[in-house]
């Protein structure tokens, strides 16, 4: 049991950790160049997401099945856990990442190789993207505070 509860905290750090550094890679007041450098790094910090959130859902559940967590009500964390991590789930996928590939589609675009400053719809796309990763990031805090606080509630 210890060892799958390893598993899911690593995992879920390693799940949710690149949302905190979408901050420092999709800043706003950047020009092209730089967020087309850091644009690259962000689609390649993607792939933790992908595999660490889907493992951590898979061993939490196990954790679940496998676990005494008692009456409903005394697993506050545990549905609240659940929830915070869909709706970071519905932020990443059904907002953050359409904005994404709409302002990756410009700046890697061939055409817009050269430009040096962001037209003012990517600025605003930008400012879109960072704006809800900072919500990501809180409920991402949020989820690891009741992670560790689970026993005492």
């Amino acid at each position: 049991m210890k060892i799958l509860i390893l598993i899911h905290v690593l995992s879920s750090i390693i799940g949710i950790g690149p949302t905190f550094f979408a901050h420092v890679l999709l800043r706003n007041n950047q020009n092209a160049v730089s967020l087309r450098h850091n644009m690259a790094l962000s689609q390649m910090l993607n792939f933790f997401p992908k595999i660490g959130g889907t493992i951590a859902v898979l061993t939490g559940i196990l954790l679940v099945v496998l676990g005494e967590y008692g009456s409903f009500l005394s697993t506050f964390w545990l549905i609240g856990s659940l929830i915070l991590y869909i709706l970071i789930q519905v932020i990443v996928i059904g907002f953050i990442e359409p904005k994404s590939k709409k302002l990756a589609n410009w700046v890697f675009d061939d055409k817009n190789k050269e430009a040096v400053d962001l037209p003012n719809e990517q600025k605003v796309l930008l400012s879109k993207i960072n704006s809800q990763f900072y919500i990501a990031t809180t409920l991402g805090t949020l989820l690891f505070i009741l992670m560790i606080w689970k026993p005492v509630l």
